[in-house]
């Protein structure tokens, strides 16, 4: 019976242990891929303009975009999601009592 059909209201179990780390490369990828575009559009308008610190403000907006983009898509509260569903076992190593 261990092996019988979920019905469509049953969720899947998630797997424990990975959320963290997916949640964490996602928000590495967002701010260094805003750095990397950002600074490559202010490395083009400094090469336009003959300035040289536009490129800083494209690398400072690139950080920004990225947490902002983390933030709205949630990836900040997803520990504190998973620990709620999750709640620690008290008794997991138990106390010798029985």
């Amino acid at each position: 019976m261990a092996d019988r059909e979920k019905g469509p209201g049953e969720s899947q179990p998630q797997p424990e242990g990975d959320g963290g780390y997916n949640a964490g490369m996602a928000v590495f990828s967002y701010i260094i891929g805003g750095i990397i575009v950002w600074s490559l559009i202010g490395w083009g308008l400094d090469t336009l303009l003959k300035t040289r610190w536009i490129v800083l403000l494209g690398a400072l907006l690139g950080i920004a975009g990225g947490l902002y983009l983390a933030g709205k898509h949630g990836l900040f509260t997803q520990q504190r999601r998973s620990a709620k569903t999750n709640p620690p076992d008290d008794d997991a190593e138990g106390d010798g009592s029985h």
